[in-house]
């Protein structure tokens, strides 16, 4: 278990697209991290697909210090997270600390709004978001996952497996 004992939040809201939010959570507890389900509040919520998730942690209480890597899964979910001030300065901070991130899908739409994204850095996700992307000044690359800086980028559900080996990768060499 390479990951023991690392604590990685997944930020989550009503509409997160399941699939994105479940499976880099099971692979990353595979390798023993604890993986904190944290969102605005602690009322259970339910996935696009319907799936219902209860939420351990509140953002407003992460501190980028004690986080070892961050989660931006898709769905519904980012673009109502992206509105908060506390979770576009907790995205930063991780950023700018250079702690692994892991963006998937609708994911983007936060890393956008938190100002993460940098003129000419590659990016990818949904083609829902894309000219978002390449307004901000990304490259979009129509990969299914690659690792760019501190940044893991997926694209869709489709993608998973790949995101997540680029994901765990990415988290063990640290």
């Amino acid at each position: 278990m390479r990951l023991q004992n690392k604590v990685i939040a997944t930020l989550i809201a009503e509409g997160v697209e399941d699939l994105e939010y479940y499976v880099p959570l099971m692979r990353l507890q595979e390798e023993g991290a604890k993986v904190l389900s944290a969102a605005l509040d602690l009322k259970p919520l339910r996935g696009k697909n319907g799936l219902v998730i209860t939420p351990v942690a509140k953002i407003e209480d992460l501190k980028g210090t004690e986080l070892f890597a961050l989660i931006l899964p898709g769905g519904w979910a980012p673009d109502k997270l992206r509105r908060y001030d506390v979770v576009r300065k907790l995205v930063s901070e991780m950023n700018d600390a250079n702690k692994i991130i892991g963006i998937i899908c609708h994911g983007g739409s936060i890393a956008i709004s938190a100002d993460i994204v940098k003129k000419g850095q590659r990016v990818t996700g949904s083609t829902g978001i894309k000219d978002d992307l390449e307004n901000i000044g990304g490259i979009w690359t129509d990969e299914p996952a690659f690792r760019e800086g501190n940044q893991i980028w997926g694209r869709v559900v489709a993608d998973i497996p790949d995101f997540n080996r680029e994901l765990v990768k990415a988290l063990i060499e640290i």
